[in-house]
């Protein structure tokens, strides 16, 4: 079946939800699921509303345009996505393989409806990982120069017509252009809870610390390090007999499973965006 995934946000007010209701009802579409949430301190609203497309009466850019001009009438910010549509990922990474085994087996799996063209790496040790999967690699490391790396970046992921770029830990500082370029479409996960132990060594840090507990998040990247908005996030409790490397060790399935989860809710369109948080909505089977 394929569907069409409307995402919509607005100041809060009545009549929202029976307008974009009976907009789709009246072309006779079936409403596959349709969740909302108010927010009643910002005074916002979203929605997000699933529909079966397979027997549409218009075409796609036909259906576009006409919730446009309703969109308009009620000031919604809204985007349209559609479940045939398989998004383009790439996988930046350094020198650490875990995530990025994850995340290849899953999508391997079928479990994200997904490409993943290529790898870009500033470093060339996980070209044999690339290998396995028989998956593009692209080793464009730094030396000195960081705004010539990140241009070639750049340029790969417009000649592979990149979707999503998601960090699987990547150890770089995106600069500014790039993060705006990009906005609300580069996936990072850190190692920690944030806004706990933001930047390097938070493994070491939280050691240091003491903590009883660790975790990890998955955010979109920002022009602010590791301040973007928030994903996906856990924890997990640990002993005070664990060094920076045990924990570490201990760290490794949680940044997985936290990076493979807010992935996958971005790739099924159940997330939206407002200043600098996340309405991330439920999956419902």
């Amino acid at each position: 079946m394929v569907k069409a995934i409307f995402l919509i946000q607005t100041e809060d007010r009545k009549g929202i939800l029976a307008s974009v209701v009976d907009f789709f009802y009246s072309r006779g579409f079936n409403i596959l699921k349709c969740q909302q949430h108010t927010d009643s301190y910002e005074k916002r609203f979203f929605m997000r509303i699933e529909l079966d497309a397979d027997d549409m009466k218009t075409s796609r850019k036909e259906l576009e345009d006409e919730f446009g001009i309703l969109a308009s009438s009620m000031s919604l910010e809204w985007s349209c996505h559609w479940s045939d549509y398989r998004t383009r990922v790439a996988i930046l990474v350094s020198k650490t393989s875990h995530c990025l085994y994850d995340l290849l087996a899953r999508q391997l799996e079928g479990e994200f409806s997904a490409e993943i063209p290529l790898i870009i790496s500033n470093h060339p040790d996980l070209e044999r990982v690339a290998e396995q999967f028989r998956i593009p690699y692209y080793c464009i490391p730094v030396d000195g120069n960081k705004e010539k790396q990140e241009s070639e970046i750049r340029e790969l992921l417009r000649k592979f017509h990149i979707d999503l770029v998601v960090l699987a830990r990547y150890m770089q500082i995106l600069t500014s252009e790039f993060t705006e370029e990009w906005k609300n479409r580069i996936i990072n996960i850190h190692h920690a809870f944030l806004p706990a132990f933001q930047g390097a060594n938070p493994y070491k840090r939280a050691y240091e610390r003491g903590v009883k507990m660790i975790g990890a998040t998955a955010h979109y990247a920002s022009e602010d390090l590791d301040q973007g908005p928030i994903i996906e996030q856990n924890v997990v409790r640990v002993s005070h007999e664990l060094t920076p490397d045990g924990l570490k060790e201990v760290g490794k399935d949680l940044e997985k499973q936290v990076l493979a989860t807010a992935v996958k809710a971005h790739l099924e369109h159940r997330i939206i965006v407002y200043k600098n948080k996340t309405i991330v909505f439920s999956v419902e089977r």
